[in-house]
């Protein structure tokens, strides 16, 4: 029981740590992970999500975005055209933008990016979540064959020490998960 105990808190330790390291690497795209939308807007941790991805492009870390994610409720638009739309308003040239609007978990929202990535023939990513959702992502990414790197968001909606608490023992749980099952 208590080998069991020393994984499950060194894996969650090292989830943490792995989200909370700046790598400031270039890449050719950002990829966003999708995440909920309220009506025509981004929920709160998307639009971090989006700033956070605005600010690599605006920075010259990456020349193109790769919005992600499919339609959760069905009067609402796919999170990816929300995504694409909120950056457009913020000066994101559209040419700039690829969207996949299908997906609906985290190993879609990559498998589908790499897809419409590899038309542009794009093959180096920053995948941009938030921080302690990076290690499963980035796993899952090099898993699908991606030349991938962490950019965790530094506005994280995340910040509660009950809710990162929460957040982390989800990923823990979701990571464990995909090293057995790899789904």
């Amino acid at each position: 029981m208590s080998a069991l105990m020393l994984a499950i808190a060194s894996t969650a330790l090292s989830i943490y740590a792995y989200g909370n390291s700046d790598r400031n690497i270039k890449a050719e795209a950002a990829i966003v992970l999708g995440a909920a939308v309220w009506g025509e807007e981004p929920s709160p941790v998307f639009r971090e999500r989006i700033n956070h991805a605005i600010n690599l492009y605006k920075n010259g870390q990456v020349n193109t975005i790769i919005f992600t994610g499919g339609v959760g409720e069905t009067n609402e638009p796919a999170e990816a055209i929300v995504g694409k739309r909120y950056a457009i308003a913020r000066q994101v040239k559209p040419a700039d933008i690829l969207i996949e609007t299908t997906s609906h978990t985290t190993h879609q929202n990559l498998k589908n990016a790499l897809s419409v990535a590899s038309t542009d023939k794009l093959t180096k990513f920053l995948i941009v979540s938030d921080p302690l959702h990076l290690k499963r992502a980035v796993l899952m990414a090099r898993d699908l064959g991606m030349d991938a790197y962490p950019s965790p968001t530094p506005t994280t909606r995340y910040r509660s020490v009950r809710a990162q608490m929460e957040f982390l023992m989800r990923e823990t749980y979701f990571y464990f998960v995909y090293l057995v099952f790899k789904i």
